[in-house]
């Protein structure tokens, strides 16, 4: 088969080397159970629900690649999406990179994924892929953001009052959420530069934008919220029940 006559092949990294520390002690977060099922493997099954998903990259803890091996080993995947394990490093933004390292050339679309976000629907991962194979570089699901946002100037001390300096227009605001996802060389000369000029991001988008690449925003879903605290996993115990009951999830 000719190389204009493939069909694009998408990968997914989700780095999960983090140690979740909200949560509290115990496993990281990745491999906190959700149902009886680590939520890392819960967001490893939510990317290879995509048929248009054909590697996912799960970068794991320095020392802990050959846990999550066989923790992923023992639990069902799609036969139709390979994975891989590697080792990550000290921040995210080096855990990506790591992961980047272990996709296959012939790969044009990367997506990013927290694995905190272990319920975001098939339908948004579609649609982000859809997106970056529609022209855009980068993508990113959010949704509308429900409460007023006020900029503060940061306390002095931990719990002090905070002075309010300015309130964004909500209608113009978003809450980002992952999948995110890029041109491949877009991704990988964002990490290559960015993290050269030692400037960083909060998200992978947030690289791409520092080169003066075009973001755009694909529309979010409630359930890909991100599990942080441990009220979030009670929701996220809810969802799957809801799931249970009305797919047969």
């Amino acid at each position: 088969m000719s190389d204009e006559a493939r069909p694009p092949r998408t990968a997914v990294v989700i780095p999960a080397a983090g140690r979740g520390v909200r949560l509290g002690p115990g496993a990281p977060k990745a491999l906190r159970a959700l149902n009886g099922t680590p939520m890392l493997v819960h967001a490893v099954r939510a990317m290879a629900a995509s048929r248009a998903v054909s590697l996912v990259v799960v970068v794991a803890p320095p020392d802990g690649a050959g846990e999550v091996k066989n923790l992923l080993d023992a639990h069902a995947l799609p036969e139709r999406t390979d994975y891989v394990v590697v080792p990550g490093g000290d921040t995210r933004q080096e855990s990506v990179r790591l992961g980047l390292d272990a996709v296959p050339e012939d790969v044009t679309t990367v997506l990013v994924h927290d694995a905190a976000r272990p319920l975001v629907p098939v339908d948004t991962v579609d649609a982000v892929i859809e997106a970056v194979r529609d022209g855009a570089v980068a993508v990113v699901p959010a949704l509308p953001v429900a409460d007023t946002v006020k900029e503060v100037e940061p306390a002095e001390r931990p719990g002090g009052p905070e002075q309010v300096v300015a309130t964004p227009v909500r209608a113009r605001l978003r809450a980002v959420q992952t999948p995110q996802g890029f041109d491949r060389d877009t991704l990988v000369n964002a990490h290559a530069t960015v993290a050269l000029t030692g400037e960083g991001a909060t998200d992978d988008a947030g690289m791409v934008e520092k080169l003066g690449a075009p973001v755009v925003v694909v529309p979010g879903h409630e359930e890909a919220f991100k599990v942080t605290r441990p009220l979030d996993l009670v929701l996220a115990e809810a969802v799957l029940a809801r799931r249970r009951a009305t797919d047969g999830f």
